[in-house]
């Protein structure tokens, strides 16, 4: 991805990948000092969408990349099955994102 909009006065940004898809990422948010996933963090597991997943190629560069970035992995990388290595981070709202990379050149 790469920015291909700034909007300042919203604190907000677009970013685009290669192939067309658009992520609009907001800054405005006020930052939390223990951030808390209502659906993963409480032991009372509720339904919904507890965290988006990403297939990357390369899931040795991304960490590398996230380490520079100072970001911490909290979890993995680790195979999951045995289709894929994911690896989990949380953004500064607690938020977790999770990142695969698919194994043995299978891409569904």
């Amino acid at each position: 991805f790469v920015e291909s909009a700034c909007f300042p006065r919203y604190e907000a940004n677009e970013m685009l990948s290669p192939d067309g898809v658009r992520i609009n990422l907001i800054f405005n948010g006020v930052r939390v000092p223990r951030a808390h996933n209502v659906l993963l963090d409480a032991p009372l597991k509720l339904p919904g969408m507890t965290h988006p997943a990403f297939i990357v190629d390369d899931l040795q560069a991304l960490e590398r990349w996230l380490d520079a970035q100072g970001i911490v992995v909290t979890e993995g990388p680790h195979p999951i099955g045995p289709r894929r290595i994911a690896l989990f981070i949380r953004d500064p709202d607690g938020n977790v994102l999770e990142f695969n990379q698919l194994v043995d050149g299978d891409t569904q």
